[in-house]
């Protein structure tokens, strides 16, 4: 009797211990990164906010602490396009009609911009996130030509004597002719209108201004201003600037990767070993430089550090760039590189720590907008979710799943 009762206790046991490691590895897969897991999860996500939104012309900019809903901005604000573009990203991994027809709306009540004289260089990020994926997904014709008219707008903005495009007309006073670090995005609805029917001048002005960011804006250590200042006759360098940074001479987070995603893009389009260089060398400073958790703060120089916001948006950005760089790269170690790093952030972003959930209506927590003006601070930010959609479906192609 007391032998049955021992063979009973161990089968009980082994039968037990079983359940436990079958639940446990249940459990690890479920939490490990699946990049369609996180994808589909985000789609559900963004087509049932966006059924919430009926007013065409109010886009989401940001969401206050506290608040669980967006707040909206105008057409003419420089983050109306990334909703549409996470729209038309939605719709490129689900195929849903939903979506689709919601992409169009709030795309096409962008339209007024191609035709209104340049503002600032923004135009690129209004138009070639919204219309530009647009046009990508549909072959709409007319998307074309607005986009067309959209580059000739943007081109207005060229200086020929600095040789770079105007970055903020609203900042003459106080930088003379600007070039930012963000300007360099801005540059492929110039380089695609080259291509696409566009005058072919539209090339030569945006290498210029990748070649005037690259030779005064970056800096030899790998870091990058963000304001290049010069004089509006003679097109003289002055000085770097921060704007949004913490110091002149600081890292500032969001800014490395508008540099790190622009110069891969720039090499692309051109072939110019330069600018693939200098893609290089801002990658590795922010990949050496990253935090323990793999996000950056806002800035890698503050000296609060580790008592400072972290920016997720930062982090997106670079993601996209960094696996961008990744297919520009003939050296496999740099491919290796670059994709996993690209592929870390995405991974890191789509943990608890980052990702929304049910806390609000955003994909993310944590970016920060303008730190210095103590806008947008630690909160959800449009142009996050925007480059987080397209770091997510970059990985998915690169991975071939």
């Amino acid at each position: 009797m007391r032998l049955i009762k021992s063979i009973l206790f161990l089968m009980l046991f082994v039968c037990f211990s079983c359940n436990s490691v079958k639940k446990e590895t249940a459990i690890n897969q479920l939490s490990k990164f699946d990049v369609n897991t996180v994808l589909n999860q985000n789609v559900e996500k963004i087509k049932t906010v966006t059924q919430k939104l009926t007013f065409y012309d109010s886009f989401p900019r940001h969401i206050d602490e506290n608040n669980k809903q967006w707040s909206y901005v105008k057409t003419k604000d420089w983050c109306s396009g990334f909703y549409p573009g996470i729209l038309w990203y939605a719709y490129e991994e689900s195929g849903d009609e939903v979506l689709k027809n919601k992409a169009i709306k709030f795309t096409e009540t962008l339209k007024t911009i191609a035709y209104s004289p340049a503002r600032n260089h923004d135009i690129g990020f209004q138009l070639y996130c919204s219309y530009g994926n647009g046009f990508r997904l549909t072959g709409n014709q007319n998307y074309k030509e607005i986009l067309l008219a959209a580059a000739d707008t943007l081109a207005t903005l060229y200086n020929p004597k600095v040789g770079s495009i105007l970055s903020w007309p609203s900042q003459i006073k106080r930088y003379k002719h600007n070039t930012i670090i963000d300007n360099m995005m801005n540059l492929e609805l110039l380089f695609w209108a080259a291509k696409n029917g566009g005058d072919k001048s539209l090339y030569d002005i945006a290498k210029s201004h990748a070649e005037q960011t690259m030779k005064y804006l970056v800096r030899e250590d790998g870091s990058a201003f963000h304001v290049g200042s010069f004089d509006i006759e003679t097109g003289a360098f002055l000085q770097g600037y921060t704007h949004q940074g913490y110091a002149n001479e600081s890292m500032w987070a969001r800014g490395q990767g508008w540099g790190i995603y622009g110069f891969a893009m720039a090499y692309r389009e051109t072939g110019d070993s330069n600018f693939l260089n200098t893609a290089i060398k801002l990658s590795d400073k922010f990949l050496d430089r990253l935090p323990e958790d793999g996000i950056p703060f806002w800035d890698f120089d503050d000296p609060k550090i580790p008592n400072a916001p972290k920016d997720a948006s930062a982090a997106a950005v670079a993601a996209c760039g960094l696996m961008e760089l990744s297919g520009l790269v003939q050296d496999e170690k740099l491919k290796s590189k670059y994709f996993n790093g690209g592929k870390a952030l995405v991974e890191n972003l789509s943990s608890s720590a980052y990702l929304s959930n049910a806390k609000n209506d955003a994909l993310l927590l944590h970016s920060t907008g303008n730190h210095p003006k103590n806008k947008e601070m630690d909160v959800p930010i449009i142009y996050a979710d925007y480059y987080y959609m397209e770091a997510l479906l970059r990985l998915k192609k690169l991975e071939n799943i």
